[in-house]
């Protein structure tokens, strides 16, 4: 009869410890913060210019990164100047390598053919906006301290 009762109780002692470790590094929920607005400055290289002549999005509106089971999942929110846009997707630069601890993605989509309705319709900015994701595993996590998302306008960045 002690025996659920002291399990219970062990039990409670090891969750009530969980939530002194909220600010610690190995807590997944606190891999990595809020994003921060900055520059576009990633230049594709020739090749990934050729290998995708998908378009940036006008405006990186959003992104966060979150922890998922053998990885994170980083999702982005953008802008394209008119509703139509399509195919959108996050591709990974520098092979998919961090650089000095950066881990890069192009939000690129297609735009809407010309001369349609949806190639001249603005709307609302919430009518334009296009969300995309891209899983990222552990593994290719180990040497990443940010996270950036770039369009044509601007990047967003989140760091660990």
């Amino acid at each position: 009869m002690k025996t659920p009762i002291v399990a219970v109780m062990t039990l409670s002692l090891v969750l009530a410890g969980c939530g002194t470790i909220r600010e610690s590094r190995i807590n997944p929920f606190n891999w990595f913060g809020k994003s921060e607005d900055g520059p576009a400055t990633l230049t594709p290289s020739a090749s990934e210019a050729t290998a995708d002549a998908r378009p940036l999005v006008q405006q990186v509106t959003q992104l966060e990164v979150a922890p998922a089971h053998g990885g994170v999942i980083v999702q982005a929110a953008g802008l394209p100047p008119t509703q139509g846009w399509w195919n959108a997707e996050l591709v990974a630069e520098n092979d998919g390598q961090p650089v000095d601890g950066v881990l890069s993605f192009r939000f690129v989509l297609i735009p809407p053919l010309a001369g349609t309705p949806a190639a001249n319709r603005v709307s609302t900015p919430q009518s334009r906006e296009v969300t995309v994701a891209t899983f990222v595993p552990n593994g290719d996590l180990a040497q990443v301290a940010r996270i950036s998302v770039t369009g044509s306008g601007n990047a967003r960045s989140v760091s660990r």
